[in-house]
């Protein structure tokens, strides 16, 4: 398993990580589900820490495949082998996902073992075919991540008044061992690949947030004929999402990866723009059963279940790469929309979702004018 080069012409993503994408996307698709259900019932609070738990389990094991692939992908019978079981090991961690919920995480870290465990070994052939620091970058990454699994492991044994704070230390050790690992060493990750593997991703989570609303939508139309009610945030959500895309893929951001301080900060960055997104879905899905009566939680938090996170999203993508190369005016529209969106909040229930698309749509709009106007 020998590095691959990182100025590749024409390096795309393979079918096997197009596969591997739509497979994780049904953990994400769980995670949704379970959010939308505990903020209908209007246990905001407990959900929440569950959530960002449940997400950082699938974002980082896409994330860590995803950046070994672009370095070391070989495309071997082993390769592909090693792929399948970590595909395996998702969609056992995607059925764990209701428990984990619930306070029990045996099945979930089962299957986050199984990913894990995978790259222990895909790190270990990548040493086997490596000498001098690249060598001993490998052996690091297989070090630190068959540590952080032994940790979780150990997590599971603990009482569960302590099990619960064990996260706070176990993921800042994961998110800590690429930066030990590349510390004199760094992968040969293909800027132009990230950026396509992250593109898709966010295409992919993007999906299944518009296909939650629509079914929320349907199932609102068919048990309530609440027609008049649900059309605004149909209408809103749509918005959202179309401008949510439109502002993602407004300009290539490979340009921008030169380095692994940059690509790190980009890459951790992208955290809270997969988990605001598909979080937008499960907002969607409680502001329709608010509309038609099925949901317990009020007008205000329907709103905000759907403003928040697109505000949080409209600012991370901004920071990430929408600012680059933006002077003057053209700066300060994702930041003031971002704060826009969520002051529409107030407005309360399916309105507050139109007036967040309408915001959205306009804020596209402007960049967009803003982004023309040089070229008359």
């Amino acid at each position: 398993m020998l590095p691959r080069r990182r100025d590749e012409e024409h390096r795309a993503s393979t079918p096997l990580e197009l596969f591997f994408d739509l497979c994780f996307v049904v953990a994400v698709a769980q995670a949704g589900a379970q959010l939308a259900h505990a903020l209908a019932e209007g246990h905001v609070w407990s959900a929440l820490p569950k959530y960002l738990f449940v997400f950082f389990g699938v974002w980082w094991a896409w994330m860590n495949f995803s950046w070994f692939a672009s370095a070391y992908d070989t495309d071997d019978i082993p390769y592909r082998l090693a792929t399948l079981v970590q595909i395996a090991g998702a969609l056992v961690f995607a059925a764990g996902v209701p428990r984990m919920f619930e306070g029990h995480y045996a099945v979930g870290v089962l299957g986050y073992l199984v990913m894990r465990t995978v790259m222990v070994t895909q790190w270990l052939r990548a040493a086997g075919g490596a000498s001098g620091a690249e060598r001993t970058m490998a052996l690091r990454y297989a070090g630190g991540v068959a540590c952080a699994q032994i940790l979780w492991v150990v997590m599971l044994f603990l009482p569960h008044a302590v099990q619960v704070w064990t996260p706070l230390v176990l993921v800042p050790f994961e998110l800590a061992v690429p930066a030990f690992a590349e510390r004199r060493y760094e992968t040969t990750w293909h800027p132009e690949h990230i950026a396509e593997r992250y593109g898709l991703f966010t295409l992919i989570v993007l999906g299944e947030t518009v296909a939650a609303a629509t079914v929320a939508v349907q199932s609102g139309l068919d048990e309530h004929d609440a027609l008049g009610r649900v059309l605004p945030i149909a209408a809103g959500g749509l918005l959202v999402c179309f401008s949510a895309w439109w502002i993602y893929f407004a300009r290539p951001v490979h340009d921008h990866l030169r380095s692994n301080r940059q690509a790190f900060l980009w890459g951790y960055g992208h955290y809270l723009v997969f988990l605001s997104l598909a979080a937008i879905g499960a907002g969607l899905e409680v502001a329709v059963e608010h509309a038609t009566g099925a949901a317990e939680a009020s007008g205000l938090l329907a709103a905000a279940v759907v403003t928040v996170p697109t505000g949080i999203y409209l600012a991370v993508v901004w920071a990430l790469h929408a600012r680059y190369g933006k002077t003057g005016a053209a700066q300060f529209v994702l930041p003031v929309t971002a704060l826009a969106v969520v002051a529409v909040t107030w407005i309360g229930g399916g309105a507050a979702v139109l007036a967040a698309g309408l915001v959205c749509a306009a804020a596209t709009a402007t960049g967009l004018a803003l982004h023309l106007r040089p070229a008359g």
